[in-house]
Formats: C-alpha cells, sequence, structure tokens
C-alpha cells in the first residue's frame, strides 16, 4: 500500500449491503479496504442441527469481528500514515447503530462516514456531536459520491448532504433562540478569522477553496481549525459550524 491510500473499514448491519459496499470502493486506487483477506464480516460462531443460530455464539462472533477489524485499522494507520475510516452503513438511527458510532469514533479513534436512509430531527445533532463528520444519503451513495465522503473524512473535513445542512442550521438555530432566553455566562469566543474561515465551511468549502478565497495558506487553515475544535473541545469541522451557528457567530 502507498502512503497515499486511505484504510476504510467497512461495518453494515446485513453481509448484501456490505458486499454493495465493499464492491464499489475495492477497484478505488486511493482507498485500501482492511479486513477483506481474512473476511471479518460477523457471523454466527454455530448453527443447530436444523439451521438455527444460536444467538449467544452470534453475538460472541460479531463481537471478535469486531475487534479484530479495530486491530486492523491501527495495523492500516501504522502502514500509511493516514486516518483510517469507518464506513458505516444503516437504514436507520436505533440506539446499536448510535453506540457502534460513538465507539468507532471516541474509542477507537476513527474518522466516520455514516450512509443512512432516514435521521430524525433530534438525530442529526446527535451524530455530528459523536464526532460523524460525513453523512451520505443511502439513495445517492454511488461509488464516486461515496469515495468523495470517505476523502473528507480522512482529512477531518465535514461533508454533508445540502438538505441535512439546512435542517442542521435550523436546528442550531432554535437552540441559539432557546439559549439567548436562559440567563448564564457568555461563550467563548471566537477570533474573526476564525468566524470566517467557519463561515465558508458552513458554505460547503473545502480547504483548499476557503485557503484561495482568504488568501491564506492550506496550513493555516487546518492550524486555525485544529486550534478552535481543540479549545472548545469540538470534536470535528461540521461540529465546530453547529457550534458557531449555535453560539451565532454566522
Amino acid at each position: 500500500m502507498t502512503a497515499d491510500r486511505i484504510p476504510v473499514v467497512i461495518h453494515a448491519s446485513d453481509p448484501i449491503t456490505r458486499a454493495g459496499a465493499v464492491s464499489q470502493l475495492r477497484q478505488r486506487p486511493e482507498v485500501e479496504l482492511l479486513g477483506e483477506s481474512r473476511g471479518m464480516e460477523p457471523r454466527a460462531a454455530g448453527v443447530r442441527a436444523a439451521g438455527e443460530i444460536r444467538a449467544g455464539e452470534a453475538r460472541a462472533g460479531e463481537a471478535r469481528a469486531g475487534e479484530a477489524r479495530t486491530g486492523e485499522a491501527r495495523a492500516g494507520e501504522a502502514r500509511s500514515g493516514a486516518r483510517t475510516v469507518a464506513v458505516v452503513l444503516a437504514d436507520r438511527l436505533d440506539e446499536t447503530t448510535m453506540l457502534r458510532l460513538r465507539r468507532l469514533v471516541r474509542t477507537d479513534g476513527l474518522n466516520a462516514v455514516l450512509v443512512t436512509g432516514v435521521i430524525r430531527e433530534a438525530e442529526l445533532l446527535q451524530v455530528i456531536e459523536c464526532g460523524v463528520g460525513a453523512i451520505l444519503w443511502r439513495h445517492e451513495a454511488t461509488d464516486q459520491r461515496l469515495l468523495q465522503a470517505v476523502v473528507a473524512a480522512a482529512r477531518g473535513e465535514g461533508d454533508l448532504p445540502s438538505d441535512l445542512l439546512g435542517r442542521l442550521i435550523n436546528q442550531v438555530g432554535r437552540l441559539q433562540r432557546n439559549a439567548a432566553q436562559q440567563p448564564g455566562g457568555s461563550p467563548a469566543g471566537l477570533a474573526p478569522r476564525e468566524i470566517d474561515i467557519l463561515r465558508l465551511v458552513s458554505e460547503g468549502l473545502d480547504t483548499r477553496e476557503i485557503a484561495g478565497k482568504l488568501s491564506y495558506s492550506e496550513r493555516t487553515v487546518k492550524n486555525v481549525l485544529h486550534g478552535l475544535t481543540t479549545r472548545l473541545q469540538l470534536r470535528n469541522r461540521a461540529h465546530a459550524v453547529a457550534y458557531a451557528l449555535r453560539e451565532g457567530y454566522i
């Protein structure tokens, strides 16, 4: 694997869905799929004589597969120097999917792409605050669009569908209005340069486009975003935009 390839691990609730994502990314030179040679998709460990899956063994097999994928992801990072991206595919966000996202991002330290069919209003900000910066609608998940989301996630950049971005703006706007009616201290300040950059991030510009627009170097843009996310304990660019919107900076 060359240093430029992105280690990717795929998590799906069923083997057919996973196989579809694998087929989309397998031939892409920008990506190294992890776990393919070892057959790491969760399987039941035993089958009854009548063909029934033993539930306890299935759960144990899933846990072992998850641990194996995490180990493979860390090995892929060590080889390439790139941050591993977890692609999580789910028809809708249930408790199991949310727990998986939190574990992958917060515990395992991976960047995440969520491919889903439905996100309810109450779930959207939870997903962003969990640390997921790239979300893709399932019906829009072509091979090129999925690759774009993976690349954005690997760079630590946000990638949200325009309709989801609009919903996020409306949601944090409501939170901001509610917060304005509550007594409390003023939020930690944002510098004008940080506000300018976050405003362009909210408009969907990537690092190169922001640098060109503001006559900064790409390194400066990355350093500014890293500094504010670290200072304010924000998880990624999308979370930083949500914060800036909620606090009335943009």
